[in-house]
């Protein structure tokens, strides 16, 4: 994921043909990742609409079948509403629906659509990742860690959930995966902080690209949580007031609304640059993506659609919502 600079190319010349096939790759496997939800959402279209002429309860169906994907209850309602402005009284098959949806859809997420932009002057660019535990966090940072190798990139891991012995082995194998080195403490307990403090040091010395730090999410004691991720954030300012330069949060979508209670409980502790959805492969409730977006407008900068290591795919509100409503 590297910083993006915007397109020279003005001239409405089509992109390479390698581009185009790259899209379509991306495309197919975001497809695939949010099968689950697609075929439920669809199905459920599909039963409601059948030519008929659009009336006020196959919208309340409509918003029932939304709401079950959980893109929310506002979001449902917006949605359907504005079908019922463009559509209602008139015939109309589940394709038009879907196709109509996908549109609003891609609406409501393009503000949102904010890929993880390096900046190659950070040496090294620190990126927090904060997430509760099983979310997919210490996987997620090891796809990272592989993408920025893959591009070039000089990247060092923080074991940083130092409560957690197999947390720190799980970033130590993804770690040898990406051929990058894993910052830990052979002691269980020990300060997070101080071990992040360390690791900058080093990395500066190092002149490193990319610095990774992973954190705790033990939920069950969450003023222990906050307290230690505000000062891990405090920390890392007096080598450099302006990291942690990216703060991520990575949520699991199999999780549903409880994605919403998670994005408010770490804004408590510190600030969220941006969101990472994982295993939307393995949930029907996909359009909690749509929901988070509607509600908190954080950049949402990867979607995790498997398990593989390229499974960790950028954020393209169009291709998303299509897939969502199971569009080509």
């Amino acid at each position: 994921m590297k910083a993006t600079t915007p397109n020279a190319c003005s001239d409405g010349m089509s992109e390479s043909p390698e581009k185009e096939r790259r899209k379509g790759g991306l495309f197919a496997r975001l497809k695939a990742g949010l099968a689950k939800t697609a075929q439920s959402l669809t199905g459920s279209i599909g039963a409601i609409f059948t030519g008929r002429k659009l009336d006020r309860a196959m919208l309340d169906e409509l918003e029932e079948a939304l709401i079950a994907a959980d893109l929310g209850i506002q979001t449902a309602s917006d949605l359907v509403e504005t079908l019922s402005k463009q559509k209602l009284g008139r015939e109309v098959t589940d394709e038009e629906v879907r196709t109509a949806l996908a549109t609003e859809i891609a609406q409501i997420l393009a503000p949102v659509a904010r890929p993880l932009a390096i900046n190659p002057s950070n040496k090294p660019h620190v990126i927090l990742v904060a997430g509760v535990n099983g979310t997919g966090k210490t996987t997620t940072i090891g796809k990272l860690a592989s993408q920025f190798r893959a591009e070039g990139r000089s990247v060092t891991l923080v074991a940083g959930d130092t409560f957690r012995a197999a947390a720190v082995e799980q970033l130590k194998i993804w770690g040898s995966r990406a051929g990058c080195p894993v910052i830990a403490r052979a002691d269980t307990g020990a300060d997070a902080a101080g071990l992040a403090f360390e690791a900058l040091e080093g990395a500066r010395v190092a002149k490193t690209d990319v610095l990774i730090i992973d954190t705790a999410g033990r939920l069950q004691n969450k003023a222990h949580l906050m307290d230690e991720l505000k000062k891990i954030d405090r920390v890392l300012k007096k080598l450099d007031p302006a990291a942690p330069h990216t703060r991520l949060l990575v949520l699991d979508a199999t999780t549903g609304q409880n994605a919403h209670s998670q994005v408010e409980v770490f804004k408590e502790a510190v600030k969220i640059d941006g969101l990472v959805m994982t295993k939307l492969d393995g949930t029907a409730k996909g359009g909690v993506v749509v929901a988070l977006a509607k509600r908190f407008g954080l950049p949402i900068v990867a979607l995790g659609v498997g398990e593989g290591i390229d499974d960790l795919r950028p954020f393209e509100p169009d291709g998303f919502a299509r897939a969502l409503l199971g569009l080509n």
